[in-house]
């Protein structure tokens, strides 16, 4: 076996984007509150929906590539950092929104479950082709919206159809489009981190 191979095997072995750093415990507190901060940010790109509580933003893209690029733990602690700072009254939730009294709170809760899950999938290698990362991402998105799409109905008192119709297809579009996204830029972030090694 040549030395040349065994960095590309070390990069795909139980590894995450976040794991090429080098490691210590002011890296992960750094991950963490940046991933929370990127999805916050990101939760700003933010339009209005007619007819739907909820709007279309940048954030469940943001939760689903933190939750890829930190793994499991750390992707669920960045998006629980997020929730419970959102929750405390910062107004980084979609639309400058603090607090769990709306009615769209459901995707958040959502966002921290998929986060941990598409995490420990991209440990064991699923965003490191094409397919794999377009199969993650849309696992992440379902997670999302089994969590968002109940909850929004009972927040607004709307039948699980019309939530649905709110809550979920006005969106499928825009998470086509995040899910391309992801399937470019994952992939190509390995074969440049296995290049570099």
């Amino acid at each position: 076996m040549s030395t040349a191979a065994a960095p590309a095997r070390t990069l795909r072995t139980g590894t995450v984007l976040a794991d090429l750093l080098p490691a210590s415990r002011a890296r992960d507190i750094a991950l963490v509150a940046g991933g929370a901060a990127l999805t916050g940010l990101a939760a700003q790109l933010s339009v209005p929906v007619p007819g739907s509580p909820v709007p279309v933003s940048g954030q469940t893209f943001a939760a689903l590539l933190v939750g890829t690029a930190l793994g499991a733990r750390r992707g669920f602690l960045s998006l629980a950092l997020y929730t419970v700072v959102g929750m405390a009254g910062v107004p980084w939730f979609a639309q400058a929104t603090s607090g769990y009294a709306m009615p769209s709170f459901g995707y958040i809760l959502g966002m921290l479950l998929a986060a941990t899950v598409v995490g420990a999938l991209a440990r064991r290698g699923a965003d490191r082709s094409v397919l794999r990362t377009a199969g993650t991402m849309v696992l992440g998105s379902a997670i999302i919206y089994a969590v968002g799409v109940p909850y929004l109905a009972l927040a607004t008192g709307m039948t699980l159809g019309q939530a649905v119709a709110a809550g979920l297809v006005p969106f499928l579009i825009g998470d086509a489009l995040k899910a391309a996204l992801a399937m470019g830029a994952l992939p190509a972030a390995w074969k440049l981190a296995g290049r570099a090694s």
